[in-house]
C-alpha cells in the first residue's frame, strides 16, 4: 500500500475477472468495502507505511476489516528505541506522522481488534521493526520475541517521560558538533562536500544552519535532484562526478543509514587521500579500513 493507497487486484486469465487497481487512501471505509466485495486478504503487507498515515487508528481499523480470519498483517517502520538511542533526530520530518515502539503498536492493534503475533528487528533505516499481526482471536500464540522486545523497551525507558526530555540536549550536541567540525575543516584549509540529498540530510543541515559557505555542494545519483538546491540551505545538488572533479578532503555522508554503500561505490575518494564522515549519532571520520 505505497503512499497509504490501496491497490486491490483480482487475478487474470480464463474464468477470472480482469485486474482492477484501486487508487484510494486506505482506511476503515475502504477496508469494509473490500470485505463486502469478498476481497479480504490472507496477507496485508505495509512496509514503511504505518508511520506515514495521518490517522493511524482509522488505518488500523481498515486493516482489521480487510484481513481474512487466520490472515497476517506485516508492518515495517523505524523503531523509536533506535531513534532515541542513536539520536536520529534527523529522521523527524513532516512525512512521518508517528514514531513507533512495539508497545505503542501493540496498543493500536488491540484497539482495532488485532494483536501482535511476532516481531523482527531489522537494520534498515537505522533500526526498524517488522511486526506480524492477526485478529484478536487468532489461535496462534505470540512468539517469545514479542515479550523480549517489550521488556527491552521497558528497560530502555520508552515509557518514562525523562527519556524524551533529555533528547533535545542530545540533538543540540549533534548540531553543535557538526557546525564546529565544518568550521574547523574550513579554517584548516580542508574542503568538505556532502553526499546524498536525502530528507534526513535536509533536516540536519537546516537545523544546524549550514549553508554553502561551509558545505559548497551535495552529490546525489538521482538525475531529478541534480541542478537543483536543497530546500532552506540552498546548497547546490550536483552529480557524483563532481567528487572526482573537486577532490574534496572530506565527504560528509548525509544518509548515514547507507554509509557503507556510499563508501563502497565511491571508494575512489581515497585515491587523493579523501575520507568519509557521518554526523549522526555523532560526528565521526570513517577510517580507511571500514570505519
Amino acid at each position: 500500500m505505497p503512499g497509504h493507497r490501496a491497490d486491490g487486484q483480482h487475478g487474470t486469465g480464463r474464468g477470472k475477472h480482469r485486474r482492477a487497481n484501486l487508487r484510494e487512501f486506505f482506511g476503515l471505509a475502504l477496508g469494509q468495502r473490500l470485505a463486502t466485495e469478498g476481497r479480504q486478504a490472507d496477507l496485508i503487507a505495509a512496509n514503511n507505511v504505518f508511520a506515514h498515515v495521518p490517522d493511524i487508528n482509522d488505518f488500523t481499523r481498515g486493516l482489521k476489516a480487510a484481513l481474512k480470519q487466520g490472515g497476517t498483517i506485516t508492518l515495517e517502520f523505524p523503531h523509536l528505541m533506535q531513534l532515541i538511542a542513536q539520536t536520529q533526530f534527523d529522521t523527524v520530518y513532516h512525512e512521518h506522522f508517528s514514531y513507533l515502539s512495539l508497545h505503542t503498536v501493540q496498543q493500536i492493534l488491540a484497539a482495532a481488534g488485532l494483536r501482535v503475533l511476532d516481531v523482527e528487528m531489522l537494520p534498515t533505516h537505522g533500526g526498524s521493526l517488522r511486526v506480524y499481526g492477526g485478529h484478536a482471536d487468532d489461535a496462534r500464540a505470540p512468539s517469545t520475541a514479542v515479550k523480549v522486545l517489550l521488556q527491552a523497551e521497558e528497560d530502555f525507558g520508552l515509557r518514562r517521560v525523562s527519556t524524551y526530555l533529555s533528547f533535545q540536549a542530545r540533538a543540540d550536541a549533534v548540531k553543535d558538533s557538526l557546525v564546529m567540525f565544518l568550521i574547523g575543516q574550513k579554517r584548516a584549509g580542508r574542503s568538505v562536500a556532502a553526499y546524498g540529498a536525502a530528507a534526513k540530510g535536509n533536516t540536519l543541515l537546516n537545523y544546524a544552519g549550514v549553508r554553502p559557505d561551509l558545505l559548497p555542494f551535495v552529490c546525489d545519483a538521482a538525475p531529478s535532484k541534480q541542478g537543483r538546491y536543497l530546500p532552506g540551505s540552498r546548497i547546490p545538488v550536483v552529480a557524483p562526478a563532481q567528487l572526482r572533479a573537486s577532490r574534496p578532503d572530506v565527504v560528509l555522508i548525509l544518509p548515514w543509514n547507507i554509509a557503507d554503500e556510499v563508501r563502497e561505490h565511491h571508494g575512489y575518494v581515497r585515491e587523493w587521500g579523501g575520507r568519509f564522515a557521518v554526523a549522526v549519532p555523532e560526528i565521526r571520520m570513517l577510517d580507511h579500513a571500514g570505519g
